[in-house]
């Protein structure tokens, strides 16, 4: 096989495993709560500035990394208690407009106290790479790789073999049932914040080595996990996955082999695919149709 058809795709698992990380947050904050949080880049962004801090004050970076990580699960539960609790009940126009509005006031937070310029940002993984096929892939990438199928196992565990993922579950579908089964609703939407943003901040911790830590660094990663989201389907954190890594191998090989593409045309290859996708299969490759009873 072609020395860089190999690279192209492998590249494309990687690349594909930075949007997946992301998506698996927007999935988790779906799944929890039935909404799409489009400022889950943002929130990324600030925990992964918070381990920038930590960095530069002397800490070790995998210390700081681990701290900054654990922080985004209070940090995420308490946007849900502080603002979003106060739409949750709202209609969906209602709720996407105050994830836009968190999402600009996050990245406004962020460029008044560290700046717009760009920073350089610890990586969790070795430099160096490694012979797969004859073609060097990089540990960074396989390390990223590893860390998403984690992610997704622990997703999948969490919510088809424990009773906190059925909870999570059970709310987003009907908050009102759940309430009068014993479930405590507003605890749950905590928790499902909380992990989102602890999701997103590994997320954002991936990220920063490879493209420098900035406010906007999550911003196009962002329209990827969202296209990801919905190819997948948007109640599937495997699908999500799966859809992922489709994405970062089909725009490695569309900007490679189709001319009029290249690279400044690549990101128009997810939305495409996902105009496509919706046209024949609205819920997305992995998810399920709602059924409403009347």
């Amino acid at each position: 096989m072609d020395g860089r058809l190999i690279q192209l795709v492998l590249g494309g698992f990687a690349t594909g495993s930075i949007y997946a990380a992301l998506a698996l947050a927007i999935v988790l904050v779906n799944r929890a709560t039935g909404m799409i949080n489009f400022a889950q880049g943002a929130m990324a962004v600030f925990s992964t500035y918070l381990a920038w801090v930590l960095v530069t004050s002397g800490m070790p970076p995998l210390v700081a990394i681990v701290v900054a990580v654990g922080i985004s699960f209070p940090f995420g539960a308490l946007v849900e208690k502080v603002l979003i609790r106060r739409f949750e009940l709202s209609d969906l126009q209602t709720a996407v407009v105050v994830s836009i509005a968190l999402f600009m006031f996050i990245t406004g937070l962020i460029g008044l106290f560290w700046g717009y310029g760009t920073k350089q940002f610890p990586s969790l993984f070795p430099a160096g790479a490694v012979q797969v096929g004859g073609v060097p892939i990089g540990i960074q990438s396989i390390g990223t790789t590893i860390v998403v199928l984690a992610m997704v196992v622990a997703l999948q565990l969490l919510f088809k073999g424990t009773k906190l993922g059925l909870a999570l579950r059970a709310v987003a579908d009907n908050q009102e049932s759940s309430s009068y089964s014993g479930i405590p609703v507003k605890f749950m939407l905590l928790v499902g914040w909380g992990l989102a943003a602890t999701l997103g901040a590994l997320a954002g911790v991936l990220v920063a080595p490879k493209v420098y830590l900035n406010p906007i660094m999550m911003d196009q990663i962002l329209v990827y996990a969202l296209a990801a989201v919905v190819l997948g389907g948007v109640n599937s954190p495997l699908g999500a996955v799966v859809a992922a890594w489709s994405i970062g191998i089909i725009e490695n090989l569309a900007g490679a082999y189709v001319s009029f593409i290249g690279d400044d045309l690549k990101i128009a290859v997810p939305l495409i695919a996902m105009f496509l996708i919706l046209l024949v299969r609205p819920q997305g490759l992995f998810g399920h149709k709602e059924v409403v009873r009347v």
